[in-house]
């Protein structure tokens, strides 16, 4: 069984009386102008027409409070009768045989049925205004709940509760988006237009009678908060897609530049080469062959950069720490070193928890991000000290510094500080930062002593480390 509800303005919970308040007003009517004539009757002969007639009037009041404007009418009806029978001379009979009692029946009949008829309407007016007040308080705390992961299915939840449905599902062109609750076999539902192509189905007891308002713009309001959670996702994405495509725009920009330059020069070297019109001597055959091999190794270091970053934004970085001693690994970057490294390490240094691997690429990038840096003729200090259960690996040089307001820039990707070539894709502190964070380590800048930076690896002693375990 499926009915379907169109949209309407927010009426409220219900503005008309329920059929029990009607049949309790009847009973009012059919009941309190009897008893009132029994109690009056007795001293009938010592009250006014009037005085009788004001208090029908509240009987009649009554049942307008109670059940409306029929129940009203109705003791009207049934007072007016009464007083004319039992307290309007001659008495048992309608006859009026005094004028001016006739008149005060007339106004009687006028004034109770007006009164009945205002007083419903202000008690039908004050129901409106308090359901428009707790309808405008409801709407308001759904609206206010767009931001909450799970306000779609909050919404359902109130509409679920609030008709007594047994479940409440938002649909679009027939899939269902969100619920709240499970239908049941003999489920009435009826459908609700939520806005474009959404519906909301509620399923449970055919009771909603005619106030349905208020379920349209709850209807409207699930389907605002859905809109507004899909573009709450779309907006993630496009962000999401933005930074994807500024870093894509900066490699392709640090491709491009620095990417052509050690292919440049290996190309023309190369050609050089080949050429067979031209006799070259054994030396200048070395220093082309050492051209090659240079830039070879540059582009190698490049490539091996930007995989390490991609590998890095990806988490695909695995890191297998055990002990390792410090001298095994700088042995790899005096090597790349090619003279300019001096190194300052205690024989008696710990052992560290590391991954010699990812270590030497750390100290790698951290030497030759030094060296750039340095003046012809100058030397990188690599020194080592142990500190409270670490060892600090400190990378040192005497070149132009950064000041320590720019520290936090020099880690990000493709960056370039007082290089005198920019020789590379500006990736070697971001990939040291992000390895030595991998083992568990830190990596921080600081100024040195009498100009330079210093960069200074921290890392856990082997024995400190296998001793927290």
């Amino acid at each position: 069984m499926s009915q379907h509800l169109g949209t309407g303005p927010v009426s409220g919970l219900g503005t008309r009386l329920s059929r029990r308040r009607q049949l309790y007003g009847f009973g009012v009517a059919g009941l309190g102008s009897p008893l009132l004539t029994l109690a009056l009757l007795g001293i009938r002969d010592r009250l006014g027409l009037d005085t009788v007639l004001l208090l029908f009037v509240l009987v009649t009041v009554a049942a307008s409070v109670v059940g409306g404007v029929l129940p009203a009418l109705a003791a009207t009806a049934i007072s007016l009768g009464l007083a004319n029978f039992f307290f309007t001379r001659p008495y048992g009979s309608l006859l009026v045989a005094n004028g001016n009692e006739l008149v005060d029946l007339l106004i009687f009949s006028a004034v109770a049925a007006l009164v009945g008829v205002v007083t419903e309407v202000g008690a039908r007016s004050r129901g409106r205004a308090e359901r428009a007040r707790l309808e405008a308080e409801l709407l308001a705390e759904v609206g206010n709940r767009e931001h909450e992961p799970e306000s779609v299915e909050l919404a359902l939840a109130d509409a679920r509760a609030l008709y007594g449905m047994h479940a409440v599902s938002l649909t679009e062109d027939g899939r269902t988006l969100a619920a709240s609750g499970t239908p049941e076999p003999d489920d009435t539902v009826i459908t609700v237009p939520a806005g474009e192509r959404l519906v909301l189905e509620l399923s449970g007891p055919e009771r909603l009678g005619e106030d349905r308002g208020l379920l349209s713009s709850l209807a409207l309001a699930a389907g605002r908060l859905w809109r507004t959670r899909q573009l709450a996702g779309q907006a993630r994405r496009a962000e999401e897609l933005g930074r994807i495509d500024e870093l894509r725009a900066s490699l392709l920009a640090a491709v491009g530049h620095d990417l052509r330059n050690p292919l440049a020069a290996i190309t023309a070297a190369a050609s050089t080469l080949r050429q067979t019109d031209i006799t070259l001597d054994p030396a200048d055959q070395a220093e082309l062959l050492e051209t090659i091999e240079e830039h070879a190794r540059r582009l190698n270091d490049i490539i091996a950069n930007l995989l390490d970053a991609s590998r890095l934004r990806a988490g695909a970085l695995v890191v297998h720490p055990r002990p390792t001693a410090l001298l095994e690994v700088l042995a790899g970057v005096v090597r790349l070193g090619e003279g300019r490294v001096e190194l300052a390490i205690p024989e008696d240094l710990p052992l560290i928890r590391a991954d010699a691997g990812l270590l030497e690429r750390v100290l790698s990038n951290l030497v030759a991000n030094a060296d750039r840096l340095l003046p012809e003729g100058e030397k990188v200090l690599v020194s080592a000290e142990p500190e409270d259960g670490h060892v600090a690996v400190r990378v040192v040089d005497h070149g132009p510094g950064v000041s320590p307001e720019r520290f936090a820039e020099i880690f990000a990707p493709f960056q370039h500080f007082g290089d005198r070539a920019t020789t590379g894709v500006g990736l070697g502190l971001a990939i040291a930062r992000g390895f030595t964070e991998a083992m568990g380590g830190t990596l921080t800048p600081s100024e040195t002593p009498g100009g330079g930076l210093t960069m200074t690896v921290t890392l856990e002693v082997a024995d400190a480390a296998a001793a927290d375990r």
